[in-house]
């Protein structure tokens, strides 16, 4: 059934899903500073607002896309914000990867104006945001996921209520480590293939059916190979994710020694100047420290 839909964060992940609500039927109302990402949802059909509590006020459901807890929390309580404008009974889904601590204290905020909310980030990058086959995880009420569940199901194919507030983005960090550690320890092996010279895409198709096997080695190796970093997921907001599992890691007494060294070669390629390429850009920590660079069959590596 359409539903009345407001969009707010329309960047990587946010437009995509933003056009696949559209698909859907929805009525959708958006809001963000990039003007020609709005542009894009207007040729879709979509209406623009000048701010979130003007997409809340025409709103039933408005999901926020954004990077990171402060400018969730400027969206969402800001003077201009969601809540200044919220009808009772609306529901806000947040789909942005930021702290528990903030989500448990948004959906707080929430409740005082008789507004639903979700915490509801994703799992996918952009490829899957752009074919609407995401993997959402959710934190909130039951009573309120089953409200919103439908319009989910329009932007991905696993969705899953984790438990109440602050637990589906404690999920997205629990995914934030495996992925990145995963992209890290398959890094390492490239980097070791590499140096001693032997054909890394026979290697790859070698060890892809085996244990090593997983959606990341089959997602990152290809574009590794074709030296290809344009960001699904940035550097950036992978480490502003590796920072939110530390602190949240500190607060509850859990140490992580792996995600720990992750957090300091994300620092490392910061400094490089490559901030804004693709997670799967990790490999250039490894490929700086043993001066070679891995790459697909007719590219000699250095």
């Amino acid at each position: 059934m359409a539903k009345k839909v407001g969009f707010i964060g329309l960047g990587i992940m946010g437009k995509p899903m933003a056009l696949n609500l559209r698909k859907a039927g929805h009525e959708l109302t958006v809001n963000d500073l990039n003007q020609e990402a709005v542009q894009i949802l207007l040729d879709s059909g979509a209406t623009a607002a000048s701010s979130p509590r003007e997409v809340a006020e025409n709103c039933e459901i408005i999901i926020t896309m954004l990077p990171a807890s402060q400018h969730v929390q400027a969206v969402v309580l800001g003077e201009q914000g969601i809540l200044s404008g919220a009808k009772e009974g609306s529901i806000i889904i947040d789909m942005s990867s930021i702290t528990p601590a903030v989500s448990i204290a948004l959906a707080e905020e929430a409740a005082k104006k008789g507004v639903g909310f979700l915490d509801a980030p994703v799992s996918g990058g952009e490829p899957k945001a752009v074919d609407g086959t995401l993997a959402i995880m959710v934190g909130g009420k039951e009573s309120v996921f089953e409200a919103a569940k439908s319009v989910l199901f329009d932007m991905g194919t696993a969705v899953t209520l984790v438990g109440d507030s602050g637990c589906g983005v404690t999920a997205k960090l629990a995914n934030q480590i495996i992925v990145n550690l995963n992209i890290a320890a398959m890094s390492e092996a490239l980097v070791l293939a590499a140096k001693a010279g032997i054909d890394i895409e026979k290697m790859y198709q070698a060890i892809r059916g085996g244990l090593a096997g997983s959606a990341v080695l089959d997602a990152k190796v290809p574009l590794i190979l074709e030296r290809n970093f344009a960001p699904g997921g940035t550097i950036a907001i992978n480490m502003k994710d590796i920072t939110n599992v530390m602190n949240t890691a500190h607060e509850i007494g859990v140490p992580l020694p792996l995600s720990s060294h992750l957090l300091e070669m994300f620092h490392a390629l910061k400094v490089d100047g490559k901030l804004m390429d693709d997670h799967g850009g990790i490999v250039q920590y490894y490929e700086k420290l043993a001066n070679v660079e891995v790459r697909g069959l007719g590219h000699e590596n250095k």
